[in-house]
């Protein structure tokens, strides 16, 4: 590998600090080469990186790639062609069944009597795996709830039999996480729909789960359960979930709903996986990943085509600075993380007949904003002891504002936890991912070049110390 010969601050600054390293690293487990490797693999990709122009090419080109659709199809292709540039030992595609549903018209919510403002029409997308109204639509009485808890107990008095019930609690402001937050709101939307089915709802409104207020509604999945009635479940703006609020405050509120979506057969379609053998470990895997579906109305730069192309410019990074791994190193890009997950089940279930073992994986699902770190998880019996090899390097990652922790990983990599090796996901910055999540605004315009190209260089610096040192 080519190594950089002059100085820099932030050499210096990693320089200085591996002086003084704790018990935690002895000058015997980490080479203060690695230092000016990592600032190698930063400056490439910032200087020569290709993730953005994948990115164009995947969000402009192709568009929102829902899972089933000829636009899934397409970034297989598109993704398999890339990565058999990159000379990779060897590249393919990975079968899964995956579901189909269908948008169709576009659609229709709008109050229909308030004394206070008439009949106004409401910004609102349906969920995915929604079933429709059927072509004349339904009206019917709104009753506002807060939780999920709140239909259980208004259930059994028979208050949301032939209303529709309308779920409208915020993210939680307070929380710096948003993910935190997204997770404390994001159940009306998944299960909502079943839960007032229960008790004779005829359909759901749900507020948008972000934490912007704006005119622009989010959509994202609901899951039905067998038994339940399915009813009809629309997302709408959180403006006009505020709307709806105040009017409800002082009198009864009818609300017109219509939406033709529909559930197809499921389809076939592809995990794309490549991989560079290891020369002395290959039986230990370390993965680098995310997932090609997005949702229909975006065209997902986000969630998730910023994943893909930070995992394919992991092993790009890798073979331009000529390394040659000791442990084999993959790259996934799962198919069907949003409505199913099937694309992650399938690579799972393969790799544990096979008996593989993945040391470490690496998820980016949170967006292509500038990379704060990295959270991790793993198998009681084996986590603190990866985990605690993991910290010996936090030295070198700390110049480049990247921080360890607990905390999760990835939807897609969760699967192989029982595998007990680390798994991994990638931190960004996370003010602004709820504005463009699963929404119409999550475009090539809403990704910065430089925060992008972070991402990628913090994953393959992660990738290139764990392949180095190991895990123990």
């Amino acid at each position: 590998m080519t190594i950089l010969s002059h100085s820099t601050p932030i050499l210096l600054s990693v320089l200085m600090t591996l002086i003084g390293l704790t018990k935690a690293a002895t000058a015997q487990e980490i080479d203060p080469q690695d230092a000016f490797y990592l600032k190698q693999l930063h400056t490439d990709a910032l200087a020569e990186g290709q993730a953005y122009d994948w990115l164009a090419y995947m969000t402009q080109r192709i568009g929102g790639r829902l899972s089933g659709t000829p636009q899934a199809a397409a970034a297989v292709e598109y993704t398999r062609q890339m990565l058999d540039t990159l000379g990779m030992d060897s590249v393919w595609l990975q079968p899964c069944t995956v579901p189909h549903w269908e948008r169709g018209e576009p659609e229709q919510v709008r109050i229909v009597n308030s004394s206070q403002i008439g009949t106004q029409a409401l910004h609102a997308l349906a969920l995915g795996g929604s079933v429709g109204t059927g072509p004349d639509g339904l009206t019917a009485t709104v009753i506002e709830v807060q939780s999920l808890d709140e239909v259980a107990q208004l259930g059994p008095m028979g208050a949301l039999r032939g209303k529709i019930v309308f779920y409208n609690r915020p993210m939680d402001e307070a929380q710096l996480n948003t993910f935190a937050a997204y997770s404390g709101a994001v159940d009306q939307r998944t299960r909502g729909a079943r839960y007032a089915a229960r008790h004779g709802a005829v359909a759901v409104l749900v507020r948008s789960i972000t934490n912007r207020a704006s005119h622009t509604p989010h959509t994202g999945v609901t899951i039905y359960e067998e038994g339940t009635p399915q009813i009809p479940a629309i997302a709408i703006s959180t403006n006009d979930a505020d709307l709806l609020s105040r009017l409800l405050r002082h009198e009864a509120v009818r609300v017109y709903m219509r939406n033709t979506s529909r559930n197809l057969s499921p389809k076939l379609s592809y995990n794309v996986i490549g991989e560079i053998k290891g020369s002395t470990h290959p039986d230990e895997i370390l993965l680098v990943g995310g997932h090609l579906d997005s949702w229909d109305v975006a065209s997902g730069a986000h969630d998730d085509a910023s994943g893909c192309v930070h995992a394919m410019e992991v092993i790009r990074l890798l073979r331009a600075t000529g390394y040659r791994p000791k442990r084999t190193i993959r790259c996934v890009l799962f198919m069907n993380e949003e409505n199913g997950q099937f694309g992650s089940k399938a690579y799972a279930d393969s790799s544990n007949l096979k008996g593989e073992f993945h040391l470490a994986a690496i998820e980016s699902d949170r967006g292509g904003f500038v990379p704060r770190g990295f959270t991790t998880e793993g198998v009681d019996s084996t986590y603190l002891t990866r985990y605690k090899a993991l910290t010996r390097w936090a030295p070198l990652l700390e110049p480049y504002g990247l921080e360890l922790s607990g905390g999760g990983s990835g939807a897609d990599i969760s699967r192989l936890k029982s595998q007990g090796g680390l798994l991994i996901g990638l931190k960004p910055d996370s003010q602004r991912y709820f504005d463009y999540h699963h929404n119409p605004d999550d475009g090539l315009h809403a990704v910065n070049r430089r925060e992008l190209h972070l991402g990628a260089a913090a994953m393959a610096s992660l990738i290139y110390l764990i392949d180095k040192y190991g895990l123990e």
